[in-house]
């Protein structure tokens, strides 16, 4: 227990306060998060039992699409249960422990995700600009190295900063966080201490990840343009444009609501605490929803299959 003068002390646990400002609206709240959570669960798993299913789609697009499906699971998981149970049941505490394992799985997938991304704008780069060894440059084992490595670094980036928590600060001003899940600055905030190394490597992850990431993906897809510009046929064009469409939605799906949160965070002082929460709770929930969609929707083999499978179910017996 923290002493009521606010001292610094150890904590064994900390309070999520959910969504601060608007408690007496949780209960209304846990039905679009829930909802929300029950269609990401549920287009994700569909996606990956669909390109189990159909042979055709065991190609690397749809590999990284399936690396996809399993990191947004990861995602959102990682914090709408807790937040759920927040608003259902009022369970607002977390185990410190927990609290860094919530931290490191949310911020590491992240990372993952963004190299996921990474990746697929190889893949496509490659498919485009030169098709004829498509096949051999990206072969199945190449596909797992690539997933392993954005997988590998997602870890050695994100490791330190829930070590560097648990290493450093052991001294809190108080144990609740105005948050409805663990996030890095969200803690490091409440410690008392110099948290300047904490700080400066969490700023740094953030800049080396979605700026640099963002930037690589950009080139790639100007490299991209440029080829398929020089394509004799508007038909070409387009069809080739065509394939990159999933892509390019989903990397704006991920990034543009991370970009939102990170600049109203830095840059939105008078913006209130409760739109910072939301949004940081809607960009970890946003791509787990509307990717399975943007992909069934614009993907014509996963489409037929679903249609397929729809049509079997509705036959009858």
């Amino acid at each position: 227990m923290l002493s009521s003068n606010n001292a610094c002390s150890v904590p064994t646990s900390f309070r999520l306060t959910g969504i601060p400002g608007l408690e007496s609206l949780h209960i209304w709240l846990s039905i679009p998060f829930g909802s929300m959570y029950l269609v990401a669960v549920m287009g994700n798993v569909t996606i990956l039992a669909v390109v189990k299913m159909e042979r055709s789609l065991h190609q690397p697009m749809y590999y990284f699409l399936c690396m996809l499906a399993v990191i947004d699971l990861v995602l959102s998981t990682s914090t709408m249960p807790k937040l759920l149970a927040i608003f259902w049941f009022g369970a607002h505490s977390i185990g410190v422990g927990a609290c860094l394992a919530q931290m490191f799985f949310i911020h590491c997938f992240a990372t993952v995700e963004s190299g996921i991304f990474l990746a697929m704008a190889f893949d496509r780069y490659v498919a485009i600009c030169d098709p004829l060894h498509h096949t051999s440059v990206l072969t199945h084992a190449v596909v797992v190295r690539l997933g392993l490595a954005a997988l590998l670094r997602g870890v050695l980036y994100i490791g330190p900063l829930p070590l560097m928590i648990h290493l450093r600060l052991h001294l809190y001003q108080t144990k609740i966080i105005a948050h409805s899940y663990c996030e890095h600055m969200a803690v490091v905030t409440l410690a008392c201490g110099d948290t300047r190394l904490n700080d400066l490597y969490g700023m740094g992850i953030g800049f080396l990840v979605l700026i640099l990431d963002s930037l690589a993906i950009a080139a790639s897809y100007m490299m991209i343009f440029r080829a398929v510009m020089g394509l004799a046929t508007p038909e070409a064009r387009l069809k080739m444009l065509g394939t990159c469409g999933s892509h390019i939605c989903a990397i704006l799906i991920f990034y543009v609501p991370i970009a939102v949160s990170s600049l109203t965070y830095r840059f939105g002082h008078d913006v209130p605490s409760h739109t910072h929460i939301l949004l940081a709770n809607l960009y970890l929930l946003i791509p787990p929803v509307l990717n399975p969609v943007v992909y069934a929707v614009r993907t014509k083999q996963i489409r037929e299959r679903l249609l397929h499978v729809f049509k079997a179910g509705a036959q009858p017996r």
